[in-house]
């Protein structure tokens, strides 16, 4: 998304466009509920990603992200959805996500196809941003070997 690279929010936080670095992608991960990860896996995922931002508190402390994984194309997933828990319920995973899609929208052709998994604590979030269930359709995984 063009534009700055950090746009003011409420409360002293700010929208950074780009990932958090490597040790707090994986403390958000840890912190939100998401599924830790290892350094390895970390810094593949922000360097294999269409797009990322993070928001920043007063101090410039990560405490909200989000990413979408592209094809460039036509399909992109949305992923890494986490606030922290003491900065919960202020709207920034709802900012995060709108972010996101804008993105999406502004850069990739006509027609993207966005896509993501929706735990149950992010679902309400997701649905009020217009995601719908995909049924019949099952969302899948192949478990870790």
């Amino acid at each position: 998304m063009t534009g700055p690279a950090e746009v003011p929010l409420h409360d002293g936080y700010r929208l950074v466009v780009g990932p958090p670095p490597l040790d707090d992608y994986l403390r958000l991960r840890r912190d939100s509920g998401l599924s830790p990860k290892s350094p390895a896996q970390g810094s593949g995922a922000i360097t294999g990603s269409w797009s990322a931002c993070h928001v920043v508190d007063a101090e410039g402390v990560p405490v909200a992200m989000g990413r979408t994984i592209g094809d460039g194309g036509w399909y992109f997933h949305i992923a890494d959805i986490a606030t922290d828990p003491a900065h919960q319920r202020r709207g920034l995973g709802r900012i995060v996500v709108e972010w996101l899609v804008a993105d999406v929208r502004e850069r990739a052709p006509g027609g993207a196809y966005i896509t993501l998994v929706g735990d149950p604590p992010g679902q309400r979030l997701y649905r009020s941003l217009g995601f719908e269930d995909v049924a019949p359709s099952l969302g899948m995984a192949l478990p870790p070997a």
